[in-house]
């Protein structure tokens, strides 16, 4: 048999640490990087006679992410109790929600590389808490247990069995963490833990409505390892249902070093975990008003804010979806063509010349040091033939080094102004012209190329300050007659 013959099931279900200065039951800072131990409250910590405060800040972000996929957002949901016993989940169970999510039923809309869609459905997203970590590299045959992330608030996105392959479930996990970001869900911060992913993979006959038994490969941090995982999971798949062998359902851990996945315990179901609604907690109501209001304050989506760029600034859809990304950057575009006017100009100025310049020094956009009214007004002077496109080069260098205060400025002191006095640039091109008498016959006698040479000629005396068009315009026009 083939990879042809079977099909690939996957469903992911992704972690996103919600951005929260507070854990979900405690007030309990959730910074990264504090020493180990240092945010564990005796909430976190389980302690005898601590009760559970729900943070309301949990319930914004989970409906405006709710909100985003065009789900239903529950008026009513419910926290359970899921035990497990782990060294770095102190209570013996976990705060989290089982029948009763506060998000359901909703769906996204994946491109793949070969341009198509493809809409992947959101079965249920659910507030729970997260458990500590366990460390192992700096213990001699020990393991150190850091529980600074017990409690912090979680939300967990769990697909449909929608995924056909590692393409597709890379492109919507990347959805999920460009949407988290941009609506300021979670930082999304992967090196960090605030997304983490899941991915359940099994393999059916193709033709087959039954699903094969599944695995679940827990906890992988990146994008590229959650398709290297998926893809030696396929492989192992196979090799086993094509040697008549059966998939054990189990829970896995992929290992980057050998790029592989291997055991971490068999899978549990819900009966193992003995799920009962959590008795410290009542059920959470949201009203219709409360989900309103929050849909109000959501800023504008990313894919509606691709297709208005498109439609409103004549953008291609490689600009639109590049400048419509980032909020920061969107943001950043819409102020230069406000002053600018010009957005294809502006488009290609944000692209090339700032992003160069960022990435260069490694800066972040908050402190590029053009702002986009400076670069408005230099996309303005292009326009209207103040000066050219290689002199904006040099203006916007010096904004960027800080040679200069304001594009205005500098180019009033350094008497950059393009000449476009066609009573300024006439005598000159006469000029050029009688002093390069043998290239003036070469050139009527069909040595066309020799254009390049007198306009070259003219710029050096201008400093290169010659408007272009009047400059090719009148040097045409005087070439051409007798």
């Amino acid at each position: 048999m083939s990879r042809t013959d079977w099909e690939v099931v996957i469903g992911l279900e992704i972690h996103v640490q919600l951005l929260t200065a507070a854990k979900i039951f405690s007030g309990a800072s959730t910074q990264f990087g504090a020493l180990p131990n240092s945010q564990a409250s005796a909430v976190d910590l389980g302690l005898p006679g601590v009760l559970p405060v729900l943070n309301p800040a949990v319930y914004k972000k989970a409906v405006c992410f709710g909100l985003g996929i065009g789900a239903k957002i529950n008026h009513r949901s419910v926290f359970d109790r899921k035990n497990y016993f782990y060294p770095d989940s102190p209570k013996g169970y976990q705060i989290t929600q089982l029948d009763y999510p506060i998000i359901e039923s909703g769906e996204i809309e994946i491109t793949l590389s070969n341009g198509s869609n493809k809409t992947i459905g959101v079965t249920r997203a659910h507030l729970e808490e997260d458990a500590g970590k366990s460390l192992h590299e700096n213990f001699l045959n020990q393991t150190g247990i850091d529980l600074n992330r017990a409690g912090t608030p979680l939300l967990e996105i769990v697909s449909e069995p929608d995924l056909r392959s590692s393409e597709e479930a890379v492109a919507y996990a990347k959805y999920i963490h460009h949407l988290v970001t941009y609506l300021s869900v979670s930082d999304g911060n992967m090196a960090e833990g605030s997304l983490r992913c899941d991915a359940n993979v099994s393999l059916r006959k193709h033709g087959d409505s039954k699903l094969g038994t599944r695995t679940e490969t827990k906890n992988v941090n990146s994008f590229r390892f959650l398709e290297r995982a998926i893809e030696f999971e396929i492989s192992r798949q196979m090799e086993i249902l094509e040697s008549g062998g059966r998939v054990t359902q189990e829970t896995r851990l992929y290992d980057s070093e050998r790029d592989e996945t291997r055991p971490m315990r068999s899978k549990e179901t819900a009966t193992d975990y003995r799920y009962f609604p959590e008795p410290d907690l009542l059920p959470l109501y949201i009203d219709q008003n409360y989900i309103d209001s929050i849909r109000q304050q959501m800023p504008e989506l990313p894919d509606q804010k691709n297709t208005r760029f498109i439609a409103d600034y004549q953008l291609n859809t490689d600009d639109a979806g590049y400048l419509s990304a980032n909020t920061e950057l969107a943001n950043y575009f819409e102020s230069v063509v406000d002053t600018g006017g010009n957005a294809r100009l502006a488009a290609n100025w944000v692209r090339v010349e700032l992003m160069a310049g960022l990435n260069r020094d490694n800066l972040p956009l908050s402190e590029a040091p053009v702002s986009a009214t400076e670069l408005g007004f230099l996309i303005a002077r292009i326009q209207d033939q103040s000066i050219s496109g290689k002199i904006a080069k040099t203006v916007f260098e010096a904004l960027w080094r800080n040679e200069a205060t304001s594009a205005q400025d500098f180019i009033k002191a350094n008497n950059l102004s393009q000449v476009s006095d066609i009573n300024a640039l006439e005598p000159l091109i006469s000029k050029v012209l009688e002093d390069n008498i043998k290239q003036v016959e070469q050139f009527r006698a069909g040595k066309t190329k020799l254009m390049g040479f007198f306009v070259g000629q003219i710029m050096k005396q201008t400093q290169g300050k010659a408007n272009p068009k009047q400059l090719n315009e009148i040097l045409l026009q005087k070439l051409n007659s007798n």
